[in-house]
């Protein structure tokens, strides 16, 4: 059996952003969180045929579009990416956002704005679109928290760091310079993969955090090394971990909303502050802190990013079972 996916390939801020325009599955009209468990179960090989090579690559990220559950959500979305289903992703948010408006794939209800249906909950956007081409989009992000201060972890062949654990969508260990890590510069792609899989095999038995509203979004997959900005026009850089051996090209979203939530945390940034967040490509989110929040009993905040992203292309994609690698590889 042959399988086909219309695809509009885009990236944001140089990070890759497939969206699934055609061919995938139908699920049931359920909440989208629910809808992504029976992805997961059921559907999990078109993630890992869109994704792992040789259709995809190790940075590999990908959404598909549904009907929104929630009445007050102009459609939903399952974020599919090398590293599993994620409850979001804040630059598949913005390439997504920015690929369905440009190709016509939704309307809007209030021009300029959308609501979005993600798993972590509803994302509200306000976007300019001038004339034919979005110029950039804001995402107003789920509720971020700072969820663990100063954890003290060993991780082989660096020593005792001690890291933040904050949420942004998805869980982070927060890394800051320190005397056992002296921060970005003089690090290789892969120094940072390395140090981050060793980190998060560290992590796994001293700290497991549950999402106090959601349980089933646990656990820290995620990390960004962050350090000072190369560039006049940021505040600060960061390297975004996640997959088996993936760094964010872009600035990351869900981690710049993380970063910002540990800011905040730890008395550094207020409300109504900016954060220019830096990707080690040079790219650049604008981050502000938009309200103070409430996440179970964690005190949050209300988070936006703001970006751009751009399409590179229409890609129709064949699943061939004739095909011995048709689901797709990793090489690890």
């Amino acid at each position: 059996m042959r399988r086909s996916f219309f695809c509009i390939d885009a990236h944001t801020c140089g990070n890759p952003v497939r969206l699934v325009a055609g061919g995938g599955p139908l699920l049931p009209h359920l909440p989208i969180a629910e809808r992504r468990e029976l992805f997961v179960r059921d559907h999990d090989w078109i993630r890992r045929a869109l994704m792992f090579e040789p259709r995809g690559h190790d940075i590999m990220s990908g959404a598909i579009i549904y009907p929104a559950h929630r009445e007050d959500c102009d459609f939903a979305v399952i974020f599919i990416e090398v590293s599993g289903c994620l409850p979001m992703c804040g630059a598949g948010t913005i390439g997504l956002v920015t690929a369905a408006l440009e190709e016509g794939l939704v309307t809007p209800r209030v021009p300029g704005k959308l609501s979005i249906e993600t798993p972590a909950g509803r994302v509200d956007i306000q976007y300019e679109k001038p004339g034919e081409f979005v110029e950039s989009v804001r995402m107003f992000n789920v509720a971020s928290y700072l969820h663990a201060a100063d954890v003290s972890v060993d991780v082989p062949g660096l020593g005792r760091l001690v890291v933040d654990i904050a949420y942004g969508g998805n869980f982070y260990a927060v890394v800051e310079p320190q005397e056992n890590w002296q921060g970005l510069d003089g690090m290789s792609a892969s120094d940072i993969v390395d140090l981050s899989r060793r980190l998060r095999n560290a992590l796994e038995p001293v700290c497991d955090p549950v999402h106090p509203e959601d349980k089933r979004i646990r656990g820290v997959h995620h990390a960004i090394w962050c350090d000072k900005p190369l560039g006049s026009d940021a505040d600060g850089r960061g390297a975004v971990f996640y997959g088996d051996k993936a760094i964010d090209r872009s600035p990351g979203g869900t981690g710049t909303s993380a970063r910002m939530a540990q800011l905040h945390g730890k008395g550094r940034l207020e409300v109504g502050d900016g954060f220019r967040q830096e990707s080690l490509i040079g790219t650049v989110f604008e981050g502000h802190i938009e309200a103070e929040t409430k996440i179970g009993s964690f005190n949050g905040i209300k988070p936006s990013v703001d970006g751009w992203a751009q399409i590179i292309g229409h890609n129709t994609i064949f699943v061939d079972d004739r095909d011995p690698l048709a689901h797709g590889f990793q090489i690890k």
